[in-house]
Formats: structure tokens, C-alpha cells, sequence
């Protein structure tokens, strides 16, 4: 393999030349605005998250205004973005940043390493790219460029794998353009060097990577081993009365943690029940369509009845998880995406 330097010159040569350098987080860089930009980043594509980094910087300039508000605004800022204990502990991390440096981004890495949410990747992405600080980073796109470069067998995922990709991020970071090298992986990994249809021939580092070499570039890196999602289903009540509608805050552990969503049951005889029990009174009701909502880990099939009631009920008014919002004006609080796509749908529904 070639000596180090060659590797860091050739892809800095390139960046220059090719990379991505007005990104709004990119412009007057800050420790805050990297941190905010890299957690957004993770496992999300960066079209998608530039509108979300410009909403979140204008509600939230710095750590102090992003410590002090309310876990609600947060997460009602992070609604579509997806993972949502990103956001959760960003506010976690905002409020210790206040309370342990006076609201200052430390700038030490066991200090920004300590920070919730943050792991080595994201603290040597931090401090490289806002202060030139010298670590690697392995974010996706990084892993795919050294795994296809040196031909490293295995998934990724697995830490004997991940541990031969760190030791040649290590090798290959170089001390005095750290910052240009760093973002010249992510963005060679977002742009030529992508999971599907690599454009080999256009890339910096073709004269020495084993998979372009060999043509194999599809086999690096390996592929997660496969195993089959499990299905669960899900029964959700949309209690409705005239214009506004009842949302239940969920528990701040667990599945969309924090965030709004309706009232949910294992099955349609239990949400009967619940109905009898409660004496809603119901004047209509229509089950909507079943849709699907794909999580990591599982498949959920979410089936939707809406349920029309002639009076306010005091007893889901009395619960302190739910609150009556007005159908027409989108709440402004954390919802789960499925939960935003059926207010939508609430808005313009009438009963057949």
C-alpha cells in the first residue's frame, strides 16, 4: 500500500477542487454549529437536513438558548428528521454544556467524548473540522472509502472489522490539513465512492484501491448479515371532537420517547373497551387505511379508527400525558411521523 502521505494529498488535492465548502454549517464554523450539523447527520442525508440546521440555528443561536427551552420545542424542531434520541440528547448535552463550561463548546475531546450522544467518530469530526484539531473520524461514508481502498473484508458493524478501519483512519489523517482531509472523506464517500454505482474513474485515489483495481468494488464494504424484520401491529384511536383532536405525550424512554401521538392499543377489541370504559360518546367513527412505518429494528403496521365524540371527555382531559390541540394549526410539539401524516390527513377528513 502506499505510504500515508500519498493518500491524504491525493484527497485533499481533490477536495479542493471538488468538495462541498458553503454548507450552512461550513460558513463561520463553530464547535456548536459542527456539533449540531454532525448529530443531524447521522444516518440522514445532508439535503434533508440543511433545512432542518437552518430552522434549528434560528430558534437556537448558541448552547444557552438550546439548554433553556423546552424539551417539547426540541423535538417539535426535530419532527420528520427521524431518531429521535438524537434530539433528546443534544438538549441533555446543550444543559450539561451550560451547567459544567458556562455555556462555552468544550474543546478538549474527553470533554466533548463525555457528551450524551457523542461517540469517538463524532467528537473527532467536532474538533477537527471546527478547530483543526488532529483525530480521525469514521462515519459511514469513510468506512465505505478505506474498506473498498484496502480491500477490508466484513461488515463494518463488527468491532474486529471497525478496529482495522480505525487503525487506517489513524494512519492516513494528516496534522496540518486535518480539517480538509476529514470532510474530503465524507464528501468522496457521498459522491463518488456511494454504496451503488461508484464513479471509479473520476476518483483521486483510483491508481491504489484494491476493490477499483480488482472490480470489486461491490463486495467493500461487506454487507450487514441479513435477518428477517419482525411485524407488529398497532391500534390508534384519533378521538375528535369538532375542530380539535387528543394527543398523548408518550414516556421519555423508549419508542419515539417524549414526543406526541395518539392513543394506542395491542389490539381493536382492547380499544373497544376503552371506548365502553371511558363512556365516550361516540356520534361517528371510521377505521382509515392500515399503513406500515419501518423502524430499525421492526416493522409497524399502524391501523387508524377516528372517532367523532359529542361532548369533551373529562376523563382523557384528566390524564396528564394528553392534551386537546386544534386540528387546523400543526401542534407545535414533537409528533412521530406517522402521527404528523394522520393530523394532515384529520385536517381535511369528513365522515363518509
Amino acid at each position: 500500500m502506499q505510504h500515508a502521505s500519498w493518500f491524504s494529498e491525493q484527497l485533499v488535492k481533490w477536495y479542493r477542487q471538488h468538495g462541498r465548502k458553503t454548507l450552512p454549517w461550513q460558513i463561520e464554523k463553530s464547535p456548536y454549529k459542527t456539533w449540531l450539523s454532525e448529530v443531524m447527520l447521522q444516518q440522514t442525508q445532508v439535503a434533508t437536513v440543511i433545512p432542518y440546521f437552518q430552522r434549528f440555528m434560528a430558534r437556537f443561536p448558541d448552547v444557552n438558548s438550546l439548554a433553556e427551552a423546552p424539551i417539547d420545542e426540541v423535538l417539535h424542531l426535530w419532527t420528520g428528521l427521524g431518531y429521535y434520541a438524537r434530539a433528546r440528547n443534544l438538549h441533555n448535552a446543550a444543559k450539561k454544556i451550560a451547567t459544567d463550561f458556562s455555556g462555552e463548546f468544550p474543546t478538549d475531546f474527553a470533554d466533548v467524548l463525555a457528551l450524551p450522544g457523542v461517540g469517538r467518530s463524532t467528537a473527532g469530526a467536532i474538533l477537527s473540522l471546527s478547530q483543526g484539531q488532529h483525530y480521525p473520524i469514521l462515519d459511514g461514508n469513510c468506512k465505505r472509502v478505506l474498506a473498498r481502498f484496502a480491500a477490508i473484508e466484513g461488515w463494518p458493524g463488527e468491532k474486529a472489522v471497525e478496529q482495522k478501519l480505525w487503525q487506517l483512519a489513524e494512519q492516513f489523517t494528516p496534522a496540518d490539513t486535518v480539517a480538509e482531509f476529514n470532510q474530503a472523506m465524507m464528501d468522496l464517500g457521498a459522491s463518488l465512492c456511494s454504496r451503488s454505482k461508484p464513479r471509479c474513474s473520476e476518483c483521486p485515489l483510483k491508481l491504489n484501491c484494491v476493490a477499483a483495481l480488482s472490480g470489486e468494488q461491490a463486495r467493500y464494504p461487506g454487507k450487514k448479515p441479513k435477518k428477517t424484520i419482525p411485524e407488529r401491529q398497532s391500534f390508534w384511536l384519533l378521538l375528535r371532537y369538532q375542530q380539535q383532536v387528543c394527543l398523548v405525550q408518550r414516556p421519555q424512554a423508549g419508542l419515539w420517547g417524549g414526543l406526541f401521538g395518539f392513543l394506542e392499543f395491542a389490539n381493536a377489541a382492547e380499544r373497544e373497551h376503552y371506548l365502553l370504559v371511558q363512556g365516550l360518546k361516540v356520534t361517528q367513527q371510521q377505521e382509515l387505511p392500515a399503513f406500515r412505518h419501518t423502524f430499525s429494528h421492526f416493522h409497524l403496521w399502524i391501523q387508524p379508527l377516528v372517532a367523532e365524540l359529542n361532548a369533551l371527555p373529562l376523563s382523557v382531559q384528566e390524564q396528564s400525558a394528553a392534551s386537546w390541540f386544534t386540528i387546523s394549526a400543526m401542534p407545535e410539539v414533537g409528533l412521530s411521523a406517522p402521527a404528523k401524516l394522520l393530523l394532515e390527513q384529520l385536517a381535511t377528513h369528513s365522515f363518509d
